[in-house]
Protein backbone atom coordinates (compact mmCIF):
# COMPACT_ATOMS: atom_id res chain seq x y z
CA UNK A 1 0.00 0.00 0.00
CA UNK A 2 0.94 3.14 -1.67
CA UNK A 3 1.41 6.06 1.13
CA UNK A 4 1.10 9.51 -0.26
CA UNK A 5 2.29 12.31 2.00
CA UNK A 6 1.06 15.72 1.10
CA UNK A 7 3.88 18.62 2.37
CA UNK A 8 2.80 20.95 5.41
CA UNK A 9 3.08 24.41 4.42
CA UNK A 10 2.07 28.02 5.16
CA UNK A 11 -0.66 27.31 2.81
CA UNK A 12 -2.12 23.97 4.17
CA UNK A 13 -5.56 24.17 5.31
CA UNK A 14 -6.43 23.49 8.55
CA UNK A 15 -6.83 19.61 9.54
CA UNK A 16 -10.36 18.83 10.83
CA UNK A 17 -10.67 17.16 14.29
CA UNK A 18 -12.18 13.60 13.55
CA UNK A 19 -15.22 12.51 13.95
CA UNK A 20 -15.81 9.93 15.98
CA UNK A 21 -16.89 6.38 14.65
CA UNK A 22 -16.74 2.75 15.17
CA UNK A 23 -13.00 3.01 16.28
CA UNK A 24 -13.95 5.56 18.85
CA UNK A 25 -16.54 2.98 20.41
CA UNK A 26 -14.02 0.39 19.86
CA UNK A 27 -11.48 2.12 21.81
CA UNK A 28 -14.09 2.71 25.01
CA UNK A 29 -14.68 -1.10 24.41
CA UNK A 30 -11.20 -1.57 25.46
CA UNK A 31 -10.78 0.98 28.08
CA UNK A 32 -13.67 -0.16 29.58
CA UNK A 33 -12.64 -3.68 29.13
CA UNK A 34 -8.71 -3.27 30.80
CA UNK A 35 -9.35 -0.22 33.36
CA UNK A 36 -12.32 -1.33 35.35
CA UNK A 37 -11.98 -4.43 37.28
CA UNK A 38 -13.22 -7.36 35.66
CA UNK A 39 -14.75 -8.43 39.12
CA UNK A 40 -16.81 -5.68 39.48
CA UNK A 41 -20.45 -6.24 37.61
CA UNK A 42 -24.00 -4.37 37.33
CA UNK A 43 -25.46 -4.43 40.69
CA UNK A 44 -29.32 -4.91 40.71
CA UNK A 45 -29.25 -7.62 37.29
CA UNK A 46 -30.24 -10.91 37.80
CA UNK A 47 -26.31 -12.26 36.41
CA UNK A 48 -23.26 -11.35 36.72
CA UNK A 49 -22.98 -8.67 33.47
CA UNK A 50 -19.76 -6.66 33.32
CA UNK A 51 -19.78 -2.94 31.87
CA UNK A 52 -17.35 -4.51 29.20
CA UNK A 53 -20.14 -7.13 28.05
CA UNK A 54 -22.76 -4.65 28.33
CA UNK A 55 -21.35 -2.29 26.38
CA UNK A 56 -20.30 -5.14 23.68
CA UNK A 57 -24.26 -5.59 23.22
CA UNK A 58 -24.21 -1.99 22.32
CA UNK A 59 -22.17 -2.27 19.54
CA UNK A 60 -23.69 -5.25 18.11
CA UNK A 61 -26.57 -2.29 18.05
CA UNK A 62 -24.93 0.06 16.91
CA UNK A 63 -23.08 -2.41 13.87
CA UNK A 64 -26.80 -4.02 13.27
CA UNK A 65 -28.38 -0.14 12.80
CA UNK A 66 -25.26 1.18 10.66
CA UNK A 67 -25.92 -2.24 8.28
CA UNK A 68 -29.35 -0.43 7.47
CA UNK A 69 -27.92 2.50 6.16
CA UNK A 70 -25.24 3.36 3.80
CA UNK A 71 -24.31 6.68 5.37
CA UNK A 72 -22.69 5.94 8.61
CA UNK A 73 -19.00 4.76 6.56
CA UNK A 74 -19.28 0.78 8.48
CA UNK A 75 -18.08 -1.88 5.88
CA UNK A 76 -20.61 -3.90 4.24
CA UNK A 77 -19.83 -7.26 2.55
CA UNK A 78 -17.58 -10.18 2.91
CA UNK A 79 -14.88 -10.53 4.92
CA UNK A 80 -12.75 -13.86 6.15
CA UNK A 81 -12.57 -12.79 10.01
CA UNK A 82 -16.71 -11.79 9.78
CA UNK A 83 -17.11 -15.03 8.14
CA UNK A 84 -15.66 -17.46 10.82
CA UNK A 85 -17.30 -14.60 13.41
CA UNK A 86 -20.34 -16.04 12.24
CA UNK A 87 -19.60 -19.19 12.20
CA UNK A 88 -18.88 -19.55 15.64
CA UNK A 89 -22.05 -17.62 16.66
CA UNK A 90 -23.86 -20.12 14.89
CA UNK A 91 -22.07 -22.88 16.92
CA UNK A 92 -23.37 -21.26 19.80
CA UNK A 93 -26.61 -20.75 19.26
CA UNK A 94 -26.95 -24.32 18.31
CA UNK A 95 -25.41 -25.19 21.24
CA UNK A 96 -27.58 -23.38 23.47
CA UNK A 97 -30.69 -24.18 21.78
CA UNK A 98 -29.39 -28.22 22.13
CA UNK A 99 -28.45 -27.71 26.00
CA UNK A 100 -32.06 -25.89 26.93
CA UNK A 101 -34.25 -27.59 25.38
CA UNK A 102 -34.27 -30.50 28.09
CA UNK A 103 -34.28 -30.01 32.17
CA UNK A 104 -31.13 -28.17 33.40
CA UNK A 105 -30.47 -27.76 36.96
CA UNK A 106 -30.90 -24.38 37.92
CA UNK A 107 -27.32 -23.11 38.55
CA UNK A 108 -25.96 -24.98 35.63
CA UNK A 109 -29.05 -22.96 33.22
CA UNK A 110 -28.06 -19.90 34.85
CA UNK A 111 -24.25 -20.56 34.08
CA UNK A 112 -25.52 -21.30 30.72
CA UNK A 113 -27.71 -17.90 30.12
CA UNK A 114 -25.50 -15.81 31.58
CA UNK A 115 -22.08 -17.48 29.06
CA UNK A 116 -24.50 -17.05 25.74
CA UNK A 117 -25.32 -13.74 26.32
CA UNK A 118 -21.32 -12.71 27.23
CA UNK A 119 -20.49 -14.64 23.93
CA UNK A 120 -22.75 -13.18 21.96
CA UNK A 121 -21.48 -9.50 23.06
CA UNK A 122 -17.70 -10.25 22.59
CA UNK A 123 -18.86 -11.87 18.69
CA UNK A 124 -20.66 -8.49 18.80
CA UNK A 125 -17.39 -6.94 19.63
CA UNK A 126 -15.43 -8.97 16.58
CA UNK A 127 -17.81 -7.80 14.08
CA UNK A 128 -17.84 -4.26 14.95
CA UNK A 129 -14.37 -3.45 15.13
CA UNK A 130 -14.00 -5.72 11.66
CA UNK A 131 -16.61 -3.79 10.07
CA UNK A 132 -16.92 -0.47 11.51
CA UNK A 133 -12.76 0.75 12.25
CA UNK A 134 -12.16 2.01 8.72
CA UNK A 135 -8.41 2.64 7.19
CA UNK A 136 -4.81 2.11 8.70
CA UNK A 137 -5.12 5.38 10.91
CA UNK A 138 -8.03 4.27 12.53
CA UNK A 139 -6.63 0.61 13.61
CA UNK A 140 -3.67 2.27 14.49
CA UNK A 141 -5.80 4.54 17.43
CA UNK A 142 -7.72 1.54 18.39
CA UNK A 143 -4.26 -0.73 18.76
CA UNK A 144 -2.50 1.74 20.61
CA UNK A 145 -5.12 2.43 22.67
CA UNK A 146 -5.01 -1.30 23.58
CA UNK A 147 -1.48 -0.97 24.57
CA UNK A 148 -1.80 1.70 27.03
CA UNK A 149 -4.71 -0.34 28.32
CA UNK A 150 -2.41 -3.08 28.60
CA UNK A 151 0.51 -0.89 30.35
CA UNK A 152 -2.28 -0.17 32.69
CA UNK A 153 -3.39 -3.53 33.59
CA UNK A 154 0.49 -4.39 33.98
CA UNK A 155 1.58 -1.12 36.19
CA UNK A 156 -1.55 -2.22 38.46
CA UNK A 157 -0.70 -5.96 38.41
CA UNK A 158 3.38 -5.06 39.26
CA UNK A 159 2.37 -2.93 42.02
CA UNK A 160 0.59 -5.86 43.87
CA UNK A 161 3.43 -8.04 43.29
CA UNK A 162 6.11 -5.47 44.83
CA UNK A 163 4.30 -3.55 47.58
CA UNK A 164 1.25 -5.29 47.96
CA UNK A 165 -0.79 -2.62 47.17
CA UNK A 166 -4.49 -3.53 45.12
CA UNK A 167 -5.54 -0.70 43.29
CA UNK A 168 -8.55 -2.19 42.64
CA UNK A 169 -9.96 -2.12 46.24
CA UNK A 170 -9.74 1.62 45.59
CA UNK A 171 -12.13 1.38 42.65
CA UNK A 172 -15.33 1.90 43.35
CA UNK A 173 -18.19 2.89 40.74
CA UNK A 174 -21.44 3.44 41.41
CA UNK A 175 -23.85 0.83 40.12
CA UNK A 176 -21.54 -1.74 40.35
CA UNK A 177 -20.16 -4.43 43.02
CA UNK A 178 -17.62 -6.73 43.40
CA UNK A 179 -18.78 -10.20 42.26
CA UNK A 180 -16.20 -11.88 44.89
CA UNK A 181 -14.59 -10.27 47.72
CA UNK A 182 -11.17 -11.38 46.80
CA UNK A 183 -8.56 -9.25 44.84
CA UNK A 184 -7.07 -12.97 42.65
CA UNK A 185 -3.68 -11.82 44.30
CA UNK A 186 -2.35 -15.20 45.02
CA UNK A 187 1.03 -16.49 45.92
CA UNK A 188 3.58 -18.90 44.63
CA UNK A 189 7.00 -19.67 46.47
CA UNK A 190 8.26 -16.50 47.89
CA UNK A 191 6.34 -14.11 45.52
CA UNK A 192 2.90 -12.60 44.85
CA UNK A 193 1.20 -13.48 41.93
CA UNK A 194 -0.90 -10.53 40.92
CA UNK A 195 -4.10 -10.29 38.75
CA UNK A 196 -3.80 -6.29 37.66
CA UNK A 197 -6.94 -5.61 36.75
CA UNK A 198 -7.98 -9.19 35.42
CA UNK A 199 -9.65 -11.88 37.05
CA UNK A 200 -6.88 -14.24 37.84
CA UNK A 201 -2.89 -14.12 37.32
CA UNK A 202 -2.98 -16.50 34.36
CA UNK A 203 -5.27 -14.55 32.40
CA UNK A 204 -3.02 -11.58 34.38
CA UNK A 205 0.31 -12.96 32.29
CA UNK A 206 -1.72 -14.27 29.18
CA UNK A 207 -2.73 -10.28 28.54
CA UNK A 208 0.66 -9.17 29.40
CA UNK A 209 2.25 -11.08 26.75
CA UNK A 210 -0.37 -10.53 24.16
CA UNK A 211 0.76 -6.72 24.40
CA UNK A 212 4.36 -7.16 24.28
CA UNK A 213 4.28 -7.81 20.41
CA UNK A 214 1.62 -4.75 19.95
CA UNK A 215 3.98 -2.70 22.34
CA UNK A 216 6.69 -3.68 20.36
CA UNK A 217 5.36 -3.00 16.93
CA UNK A 218 4.57 0.57 17.64
CA UNK A 219 8.06 1.20 19.48
CA UNK A 220 10.25 -0.16 16.34
CA UNK A 221 7.98 1.36 13.84
CA UNK A 222 8.16 4.74 15.55
CA UNK A 223 11.51 4.56 16.42
CA UNK A 224 12.02 3.99 12.73
CA UNK A 225 10.00 7.05 11.16
CA UNK A 226 12.64 8.95 13.20
CA UNK A 227 10.53 9.98 16.13
CA UNK A 228 10.75 9.71 20.05
CA UNK A 229 9.97 6.18 21.21
CA UNK A 230 10.58 6.48 24.69
CA UNK A 231 7.22 6.18 25.80
CA UNK A 232 6.08 2.90 23.65
CA UNK A 233 9.72 1.38 24.92
CA UNK A 234 8.33 2.41 28.58
CA UNK A 235 5.05 0.57 27.99
CA UNK A 236 6.98 -3.08 26.24
CA UNK A 237 9.26 -2.91 29.42
CA UNK A 238 6.12 -2.35 31.88
CA UNK A 239 4.24 -4.90 30.20
CA UNK A 240 6.79 -7.71 29.54
CA UNK A 241 7.36 -7.05 33.27
CA UNK A 242 4.05 -7.22 33.93
CA UNK A 243 4.16 -11.26 32.02
CA UNK A 244 6.99 -12.05 33.79
CA UNK A 245 5.44 -11.59 37.20
CA UNK A 246 2.84 -13.59 37.09
CA UNK A 247 4.81 -16.64 37.27
CA UNK A 248 2.70 -18.36 34.61
CA UNK A 249 3.75 -21.05 32.66
CA UNK A 250 1.04 -19.69 29.84
CA UNK A 251 2.39 -16.15 30.02
CA UNK A 252 6.49 -17.38 29.56
CA UNK A 253 5.24 -19.78 26.86
CA UNK A 254 3.18 -17.24 24.94
CA UNK A 255 6.10 -14.69 25.43
CA UNK A 256 8.32 -17.55 23.79
CA UNK A 257 5.92 -18.34 21.28
CA UNK A 258 5.22 -14.17 20.18
CA UNK A 259 8.71 -14.04 19.98
CA UNK A 260 9.55 -16.68 17.58
CA UNK A 261 6.55 -15.58 15.20
CA UNK A 262 8.16 -12.16 15.75
CA UNK A 263 11.82 -13.11 14.47
CA UNK A 264 10.68 -15.28 12.10
CA UNK A 265 9.14 -12.07 10.20
CA UNK A 266 11.47 -9.28 11.00
CA UNK A 267 14.52 -8.02 9.28
CA UNK A 268 17.81 -9.51 10.27
CA UNK A 269 19.43 -6.49 12.18
CA UNK A 270 15.91 -6.05 14.45
CA UNK A 271 16.21 -9.51 15.39
CA UNK A 272 19.49 -9.27 16.53
CA UNK A 273 18.79 -6.01 18.49
CA UNK A 274 15.48 -7.86 20.18
CA UNK A 275 17.83 -10.66 21.37
CA UNK A 276 20.27 -8.50 22.87
CA UNK A 277 17.11 -6.67 24.63
CA UNK A 278 15.74 -9.88 25.70
CA UNK A 279 18.68 -10.99 27.41
CA UNK A 280 19.34 -7.46 28.74
CA UNK A 281 16.05 -7.09 29.93
CA UNK A 282 16.38 -11.10 32.17
CA UNK A 283 19.57 -10.01 33.12
CA UNK A 284 18.02 -6.22 35.35
CA UNK A 285 14.94 -8.43 36.16
CA UNK A 286 17.64 -10.93 38.15
CA UNK A 287 19.10 -7.93 39.59
CA UNK A 288 15.77 -5.85 40.76
CA UNK A 289 13.88 -9.08 41.94
CA UNK A 290 16.06 -11.65 43.25
CA UNK A 291 14.72 -15.23 43.54
CA UNK A 292 11.93 -14.59 39.98
CA UNK A 293 14.10 -16.27 37.54
CA UNK A 294 14.47 -19.30 39.43
CA UNK A 295 11.27 -19.92 40.33
CA UNK A 296 10.19 -19.10 36.52
CA UNK A 297 12.64 -21.94 35.70
CA UNK A 298 11.22 -24.35 38.28
CA UNK A 299 7.82 -24.08 36.95
CA UNK A 300 9.21 -26.37 34.11
CA UNK A 301 12.02 -27.91 35.49
CA UNK A 302 9.73 -30.25 37.45
CA UNK A 303 6.54 -30.33 35.50
CA UNK A 304 6.18 -33.49 35.65
CA UNK A 305 5.94 -33.48 39.79
CA UNK A 306 3.80 -30.28 39.81
CA UNK A 307 0.13 -30.74 41.51
CA UNK A 308 -1.28 -28.29 39.46
CA UNK A 309 -0.49 -30.16 36.09
CA UNK A 310 -1.66 -33.51 37.44
CA UNK A 311 -4.67 -32.17 39.07
CA UNK A 312 -5.27 -30.09 35.50
CA UNK A 313 -5.22 -33.84 33.73
CA UNK A 314 -6.86 -35.73 36.57
CA UNK A 315 -10.27 -34.74 34.92
CA UNK A 316 -9.59 -35.42 31.66
CA UNK A 317 -11.32 -39.41 32.20
CA UNK A 318 -14.31 -37.47 33.59
CA UNK A 319 -14.19 -35.08 30.85
CA UNK A 320 -14.19 -37.88 28.11
CA UNK A 321 -17.49 -39.35 29.52
CA UNK A 322 -19.16 -36.29 28.65
CA UNK A 323 -17.73 -35.68 25.84
CA UNK A 324 -19.33 -39.22 24.37
CA UNK A 325 -22.75 -38.38 25.34
CA UNK A 326 -22.87 -34.84 23.64
CA UNK A 327 -20.30 -35.35 20.68
CA UNK A 328 -22.03 -33.26 18.55
CA UNK A 329 -22.77 -30.00 20.45
CA UNK A 330 -21.52 -30.91 23.37
CA UNK A 331 -23.60 -30.33 27.04
CA UNK A 332 -24.42 -26.76 26.97
CA UNK A 333 -21.65 -23.63 27.38
CA UNK A 334 -21.00 -22.78 30.64
CA UNK A 335 -23.30 -25.95 32.22
CA UNK A 336 -19.76 -27.53 33.02
CA UNK A 337 -19.27 -25.96 36.46
CA UNK A 338 -16.05 -26.40 37.65
CA UNK A 339 -17.10 -26.98 41.12
CA UNK A 340 -19.11 -29.37 40.80
CA UNK A 341 -17.29 -31.03 38.12
CA UNK A 342 -13.62 -30.42 38.29
CA UNK A 343 -11.85 -27.48 36.57
CA UNK A 344 -10.68 -27.89 32.87
CA UNK A 345 -7.69 -25.87 32.37
CA UNK A 346 -7.72 -26.14 28.60
CA UNK A 347 -10.14 -24.13 26.41
CA UNK A 348 -10.07 -26.60 23.80
CA UNK A 349 -11.01 -29.38 26.01
CA UNK A 350 -13.69 -27.35 27.74
CA UNK A 351 -14.96 -26.59 24.32
CA UNK A 352 -15.27 -30.37 23.11
CA UNK A 353 -17.18 -30.92 26.45
CA UNK A 354 -19.38 -27.63 26.79
CA UNK A 355 -19.88 -26.90 22.45
CA UNK A 356 -18.95 -30.40 21.43
CA UNK A 357 -16.58 -31.43 17.81
CA UNK A 358 -19.16 -28.38 15.77
CA UNK A 359 -17.95 -25.97 18.29
CA UNK A 360 -14.41 -26.89 18.64
CA UNK A 361 -13.96 -26.65 14.79
CA UNK A 362 -16.08 -23.52 15.51
CA UNK A 363 -13.14 -22.04 17.53
CA UNK A 364 -10.36 -23.48 15.49
CA UNK A 365 -12.10 -22.10 12.08
CA UNK A 366 -12.14 -18.56 14.73
CA UNK A 367 -8.33 -18.64 15.71
CA UNK A 368 -6.92 -19.57 12.06
CA UNK A 369 -9.40 -17.28 9.91
CA UNK A 370 -7.89 -13.97 12.07
CA UNK A 371 -4.24 -15.55 11.43
CA UNK A 372 -4.89 -16.42 7.80
CA UNK A 373 -6.44 -12.60 7.00
CA UNK A 374 -3.54 -11.42 9.00
CA UNK A 375 -1.22 -13.29 7.01
CA UNK A 376 -2.94 -12.33 3.38
CA UNK A 377 -2.64 -8.88 4.03
CA UNK A 378 1.09 -9.91 4.20
CA UNK A 379 1.10 -11.25 0.65
CA UNK A 380 -0.79 -8.53 -0.97
CA UNK A 381 0.87 -5.28 0.80
CA UNK A 382 4.51 -4.65 0.06
CA UNK A 383 4.08 -1.82 2.88
CA UNK A 384 6.75 -2.52 4.89
CA UNK A 385 4.50 -0.94 7.76
CA UNK A 386 1.09 -2.51 7.70
CA UNK A 387 2.95 -5.85 7.07
CA UNK A 388 4.48 -5.41 10.41
CA UNK A 389 1.47 -4.90 11.93
CA UNK A 390 0.17 -7.83 10.06
CA UNK A 391 3.07 -10.00 11.54
CA UNK A 392 1.96 -8.55 15.02
CA UNK A 393 -1.58 -9.40 14.83
CA UNK A 394 -0.23 -12.73 13.81
CA UNK A 395 2.06 -13.14 16.91
CA UNK A 396 -0.79 -11.92 19.36
CA UNK A 397 -3.38 -14.43 17.75
CA UNK A 398 -0.39 -17.15 18.22
CA UNK A 399 -0.38 -16.52 22.02
CA UNK A 400 -4.05 -16.79 22.66
CA UNK A 401 -4.45 -19.92 20.16
CA UNK A 402 -1.31 -21.37 23.03
CA UNK A 403 -2.88 -19.77 25.69
CA UNK A 404 -6.41 -21.48 25.05
CA UNK A 405 -4.54 -24.88 25.24
CA UNK A 406 -2.86 -23.99 28.87
CA UNK A 407 -6.16 -22.43 30.63
CA UNK A 408 -9.68 -22.21 29.71
CA UNK A 409 -9.10 -18.44 28.19
CA UNK A 410 -12.48 -17.95 26.93
CA UNK A 411 -14.00 -18.12 30.75
CA UNK A 412 -12.24 -15.13 31.53
CA UNK A 413 -13.29 -11.51 29.84
CA UNK A 414 -10.51 -9.51 29.42
CA UNK A 415 -8.66 -12.70 27.27
CA UNK A 416 -11.94 -13.22 25.77
CA UNK A 417 -12.26 -9.43 25.17
CA UNK A 418 -8.91 -9.22 23.83
CA UNK A 419 -9.38 -12.58 21.46
CA UNK A 420 -12.06 -11.05 19.27
CA UNK A 421 -10.66 -7.99 19.40
CA UNK A 422 -7.55 -8.89 17.51
CA UNK A 423 -9.96 -11.58 15.15
CA UNK A 424 -11.62 -7.84 14.19
CA UNK A 425 -8.55 -5.81 13.79
CA UNK A 426 -7.52 -8.60 11.30
CA UNK A 427 -10.18 -8.32 9.24
CA UNK A 428 -10.01 -4.74 9.60
CA UNK A 429 -6.39 -4.43 7.89
CA UNK A 430 -7.54 -6.91 5.57
CA UNK A 431 -10.67 -4.67 4.78
CA UNK A 432 -8.01 -1.87 4.91
CA UNK A 433 -5.42 -3.15 2.49
CA UNK A 434 -8.01 -4.52 -0.28
CA UNK A 435 -9.66 -0.52 -0.16
CA UNK A 436 -6.05 0.92 -0.73
CA UNK A 437 -5.32 -2.22 -3.65
CA UNK A 438 -8.33 -1.13 -5.27
CA UNK A 439 -8.01 2.89 -4.73
CA UNK A 440 -4.55 1.82 -6.80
Amino acid sequence: MVAVRQAAGPAAPTQRPQRADGATLAVVFVLILLVIPARLVFGGLPMSITPATLFGIGLGLFWFCCQLVTTLGVAKGRNLARTVLFLYAVSQLATYGYATRNYLPADELDSADRTFVVTISMICVGIAVCDGVRGLARLDSLLKLTVLGITFVAVVGLLQFTVNLDLTRFLSIPGLRPATEDGFVLARSEFRRPSGTAGHPIEFGVVCAIGVPLAAHYAYRTRDAGRRALHWWTCLALIAAGAMTSLSRSAILGLALGGLVLLAGWPGRRRVQALIAAAGFVVVLRMVVPGLIGTLYSLFDNIDSDPSITGRTDDYVSAGEYIARHPLLGRGNGTYLAERYGPLDNQYLGTLVSNGYIGLVALALLFLGGVYAAAKVRSLSDDPVVRDLALTLIACLSIVMLGSATFDLLWFSTATGLTFVLVGASGALLRAVRAGERTR
